[in-house]
């Protein structure tokens, strides 16, 4: 393969007029054949990884992202039954949106096209390189990925194994394709080649992100970074609480749907604030509050105004004591970035004016933000979690990879 962003753009480019027209059952043969695949060289997949594990302890890289670098046999087995639930969803492909009739006799149809050749740009989750390609193929597309430097060892590995199956199927010659991941330069030249990119999707955090979007010359979908907030309401049940935090917060800190800053209704901060922050620093997080906090819980650290935006990816939470359900929705919808928000409470009321006012992809009542996930959504594998409002919004599935185009149907009708 040509060491050429240029090249392997167009070439995708080509691939991806060839990949529109294939059939589902070929490209679910495909998708089965590379979720084997990966099981079949699961031993080479994780001498590569551990290459780069050693690599970035040797950097000294955070327990965090070393958790999103990892693989083991079960993270392999994941990311093959991750292929094998993309195959088994319906193809949107072709898929008719809407249709309808005119007054003239056109018949018009609103019907779901690949968008052609999507680049994927992601830091140090080599999963990504699999699910993403999957995705990507499953709506027709070709994909170019550029991983991080990172997991460099672990996304060729897999990305040599899962377009060498894709071919074995049949499907076009460069339909998966995979940027070195180890010079910055290949960045900016993927974000220039709008010529054979037709969208690129930035996976990773906001400084990754915003690099993308100031840079790129086509449309980006973005996934993005998560502050994601719970707040628990004057009403909120004690245990629910706890067990929703704790399991917010500390499940898996390194991830976007983890919570972030936690919100105490002040009536409620000398019996369930401490009980919340006892229960977080029994877990190991390092608690950062605000003075009214601080009184019942001595033992955390002073909070400034940038651990409000803070996604820390990591065992630290930000907790603020709030006067009001209004107060809570104005902080979330003043530092929040859209991702997901939770409130803890018993009144019906107080949970639909949260939901209707928060803005965010994903709005939960008594309910842990870490649900945000095209899996636990039953959607499958997904792309990541979009917090745009246009065309995609939350997790984002294969209806996300897809546009539309109208076809119409007429019998000699001309326009006066």
């Amino acid at each position: 393969m040509s060491s050429s962003v240029t090249s392997i753009c167009k070439l995708a480019k080509e691939a991806s007029r060839a990949l529109a027209l294939v059939s589902s059952s070929k490209k679910n043969k495909a998708l089965l054949l590379m979720a084997d695949a990966v099981e079949q060289q699961t031993d080479n997949i994780l001498a590569a990884n551990k290459e780069d594990m050693q690599a970035a302890r040797a950097a000294g890289i955070g327990e965090s992202l070393l958790d999103r670098l990892m693989l083991s046999p079960e993270r392999i087995q994941g990311i093959a039954a991750s292929l094998r639930q993309i195959a088994a969803q319906k193809d949107p492909v072709g898929e008719v949106v809407t249709g309808w009739k005119l007054g003239n006799g056109l018949q018009v149809r609103q019907v779901r096209v690949p968008i052609g050749v999507v680049g994927i740009i992601y830091e140090a989750r080599p999963n990504v390189t699999v699910d993403a390609a999957g995705l990507a193929l499953k709506a027709g597309n070709a994909v170019v990925l550029r991983g991080g430097s990172m997991a460099a060892r672990s996304n060729h590995a897999l990305s040599d194994v899962i377009s060498h199956a894709a071919r074995q199927a049949g499907l076009p010659d460069g339909c998966i394709q995979s940027l070195a991941g180890v010079d910055r330069a290949e960045v900016g030249e993927l974000l220039s080649e709008n010529r054979y990119v037709d969208l690129v999707v930035p996976r990773g955090g906001a400084q990754l992100i915003e690099a993308v979007v100031r840079n790129a010359t086509m449309p980006v979908l973005w996934a993005g970074a998560g502050n994601c907030h719970v707040y628990a309401h004057e009403d909120a049940d004690a245990g629910m609480a706890i067990d929703i935090v704790i399991n917010a917060k500390t499940q898996r800190p390194g991830v976007c749907n983890a919570a972030e800053t936690l919100l105490i209704h002040s009536s409620r901060l000398a019996d369930l604030g401490k009980a919340l922050c006892e229960a977080l620093a029994a877990k190991g997080v390092e608690i950062r509050a605000d003075e009214r906090t601080r009184e019942v819980f001595p033992a955390a650290k002073a909070a400034t105004e940038e651990d409000w935006r803070t996604e820390f990816l990591d065992l630290i939470i930000a907790v603020k004591a709030v006067d009001s359900l209004e107060e809570a929705i104005d902080h979330i919808n003043t530092y929040g970035s859209l991702h997901s928000e939770a409130i803890i409470t018993q009144d019906y009321a107080a949970a639909g004016a949260f939901q209707a006012q928060v803005d965010a992809a994903a709005v939960y009542v008594n309910a842990s933000t870490r649900f945000t996930d095209g899996a636990e959504f039953g959607m499958g594998a997904e792309i990541g979690i979009s917090t745009q409002k246009l065309h995609a919004r939350g997790p984002m599935g294969l209806t996300a990879l897809t546009s539309v185009k109208y076809v119409i149907d007429g019998s000699g009708q001309i326009r006066a």
